[in-house]
């Protein structure tokens, strides 16, 4: 077949502004809109630069180089032939000698040995091949079938923040070959853990194309946990299989994929953990790979004097003040959605993303304001991570109606009154009071009100990626992070921590048992508190990165969840699994707007005699004993926690309740108790009023 002539002089006025990045073109001409065909509409915002040239490869061809001959707005576009799917591409400002109109001939490019490729802020893949970092052209094409997202309610989440690779890096039943890969995460070992552990959302670590910072490198290190973007609309390649990668972008994506379809067909949601906060560009002397040869000015926030103004702490900080940053990021989180199936978002040092032109925190800023009024965005998840490093950073409670929070009042709470004031109490000194605790418990309410949210916003947390594991939180006092190659110097120092008498590994079994208990009130505290509870990966087998609190660099078996079964671990699964189970149960019983409804929704407390907490025993740090019933007016179910974090222990006597008919007391039956006994007490039915006995430190659980 003879393909008609197209001159490409006649037809470049026809290219478009919009949409940014490459696009099939909107000619009226079938050969040149043929979305598989080799002609495609480049747009890209270059306000910085004159001319701006795109060099691309089409498959087994040879590089080639041309200019781009309209600027509209700032954004340099035009109709590029030569380009079908699969072609490398990437970008160079030049100057105006050496333009090339795309009416003359393409020239060759020596793509070695010419100025590096600056990557297309909107390029769907990209490809790294010794050192050389390209954009690939994509198209959309995969076979969802019906896959549909499972959009659980925020009551109901249970969020698990897990590494793409170090989930399956270990993990005996997973095939080599898809160890540490996308495939893997959704390999049906990995799957059957998931669902039999009860969470619902798998929260992934960053997975939009990442590189390493040139410290880690010098030093023979990667950075592990991936934030460090490049590339806000491509996944990142190298969790892909080994054979999708020799396959290609297209590989890599439907492999994506599939890892998400298989996700949801189990009923799980997944959520990307994503930095638009900065790039992996670094400060003013970081290599240029995209924004900064593009526009610096206008992509990061400055001074006025060419200085970057760093939120972040990273070197640079993206400026949300800037409408066509917030553009940027709005299209990303789109196609996210639209082309991946995503289901929500866990933004990094969220703050810089709502920061104004003043460089203030604002919660009515247009990039939220937009997302509130996005028809595909306000529909999914957004956790916001509510704190950066600028002034004013710290903004837990401050993000608007649709917004969950991270919530650091909880973390540190819990920790304190498990972890530090034990510590201080085995020293012979005192603790802390209850109230924290008991704030903490009942979802922070008083923190969220303000922002006109329910306790619901609340995405309580006691680890996460950064910072000690569940296992490490009481087994050391320290950090030991000497393997990231800075002396010890880097990671956090409040930790909250406590090592129950010896720092590190031990075969001590009273430490070791009291170890055991504490990472049970934990994760029960977690467990029965109000708002939204996040598990980070392997915590649910005592996962320990032997004291490194900051291991984002460490991509080995210091980060890998161990799969081993040990006593230990076993113990600690069996634990968790009945602790989510009981949760699920109890908001089973209760009315499909529980707990949000506050008129309807108790949460009575009391103190070890049954009696209503009064204020002074609140703040007493002698009294470390408190008892929560919570339900609601027409639930089926009321649950009753008992803290006990005395080191002695007590008898408590249960609140004096009356049956449904009036005609006697409720009966308690014990559903779960963190101490030593909780296996032989399970199921234990103590009347309202009778008295029961709590262990030192420890939690129990009753339903009636």
């Amino acid at each position: 077949m003879v393909m008609p002539y197209i001159d490409t002089a006649s037809t470049v006025d026809a290219s478009r502004a919009f949409p940014l990045g490459l696009s099939v073109p909107s000619t009226g001409s079938p050969v040149m809109d043929d979305p598989r065909g080799a002609f495609a509409n480049v747009a890209v915002y270059a306000p910085a630069v004159t001319t701006l040239d795109i060099a691309y490869q089409a498959p087994g061809g040879a590089w080639q180089l041309k200019t781009l001959p309209n600027v509209t707005n700032g954004v340099h576009h035009g109709i590029v032939e030569g380009l079908p799917v699969g072609s490398r591409y990437g970008l160079r400002p030049s100057p105006d000698h050496e333009a090339l109109p795309l009416s003359m001939p393409a020239v060759d490019f020596d793509a070695a040995g010419d100025q590096p490729l600056l990557l297309d802020p909107y390029g769907r893949a990209v490809d790294q091949r010794e050192n050389f970092i390209t954009n690939v052209r994509m198209i959309s094409d995969f076979d969802w079938g019906v896959d549909s997202s499972p959009r659980i309610p925020w009551r109901n989440t249970i969020i698990y923040e897990a590494h793409v690779r170090g989930q399956t890096m270990l993990h005996p039943d997973v095939p080599e070959h898809l160890q540490g890969t996308y495939a893997g995460l959704a390999h049906p070992a990995v799957i059957e853990h998931l669902i039999a552990l009860g969470v619902t959302s798998v929260q992934l670590l960053p997975v939009h194309f990442h590189v390493d910072e040139p410290h880690l490198q010098s030093l023979g290190l990667t950075n592990y946990w991936g934030y460090n973007t490049a590339a806000f609309f491509a996944p990142h390649p190298g969790y892909a299989t080994e054979a999708a990668q020799a396959a290609g972008a297209q590989a890599v994506q439907d492999e994506f994929k599939g890892m998400v379809k298989l996700l949801h067909a189990a009923g799980l949601e997944v959520i990307l953990d994503v930095v638009y906060n900065h790039t992996a560009e670094g400060g003013t002397d970081g290599r240029a790979l995209s924004f900064r040869g593009l526009g610096e000015m206008q992509y990061y926030r400055n001074d006025g004097h060419g200085r970057y103004v760093d939120t972040t702490g990273c070197g640079n900080s993206l400026d949300f003040g800037e409408p066509r940053v917030v553009q940027l990021v709005l299209d990303s989180l789109r196609y996210w959605v639209n082309e991946f199936h995503i289901d929500g978002f866990r933004f990094d040092l969220a703050v810089t993303l709502a920061r104004n032109a003043a460089n203030e925190f604002d919660p009515r800023h247009p990039f939220l304001v937009a997302i509130a009024a996005d028809p595909v965005l306000s529909t999914s998840k957004l956790i916001a991570e509510p704190w950066d490093i600028g002034y004013g950073g710290w903004q837990t409670g401050r993000f608007p109606a649709g917004w969950v929070d991270w919530n650091d009042h909880f973390r540190d709470a819990v920790r304190t009154f498990w972890l530090a004031d034990r510590a201080a109490i085995d020293a012979g000194g005192h603790g802390g009071s209850v109230a924290r605790l008991a704030d903490a418990l009942s979802g922070s309410a008083s923190l969220f009100e303000a922002s006109g949210r329910s306790r619901l916003a609340s995405v309580n947390l006691i680890t996460a990626h950064d910072g000690f594991t569940l296992a490490d939180l009481v087994s050391y006092d320290r950090k030991h992070n000497e393997a990231n190659g800075e002396q010890n110097r880097d990671g956090h120092g409040d930790n909250r921590s406590y090592n129950h008498g010896f720092e590190g590994r031990t075969e001590d079994e009273d430490i070791l048992a009291r170890r055991a208990q504490t990472s049970r009130n934990l994760m029960a505290s977690l467990m029965v508190s109000q708002g939204v509870p996040m598990i980070t990966a392997g915590d649910e087998l005592g996962r320990t990165q032997q004291g490194n609190n900051n291991a984002y660099c460490q991509d080995n078996p210091i980060t890998w969840i161990d799969w081993t079964s040990t006593p230990e671990s076993h113990a600690m699964l069996r634990t968790t699994k009945r602790i989510i189970r009981m949760r699920k149960e109890f908001l089973a019983g209760q009315p499909h707007d529980y707990p949000t409804r506050e008129k309807q929704s108790y949460f009575h407390w009391f103190d070890a005699h049954g009696e209503r907490m009064s204020g002074e025993i609140w703040q007493d740090p002698a009294h470390r004993v408190v008892q929560l019933l919570l339900g609601s007016d027409d639930g089926h179910m009321d649950g009753l926690v008992v803290v006990n974090g005395s080191a002695q222990d007590v008898k408590v006597t249960l609140p004096l309740l009356s049956n449904e008919d009036g005609t006697g007391s409720r009966l308690f039956e014990l559903r779960l108790t963190t101490s030593e006994l909780h296996d032989r007490r399970q199921g234990v039915r103590v009347s309202s009023g009778e008295r029961d006995v709590v262990q030192a430190n420890s939690i129990s659980i009753y339903r009636t």
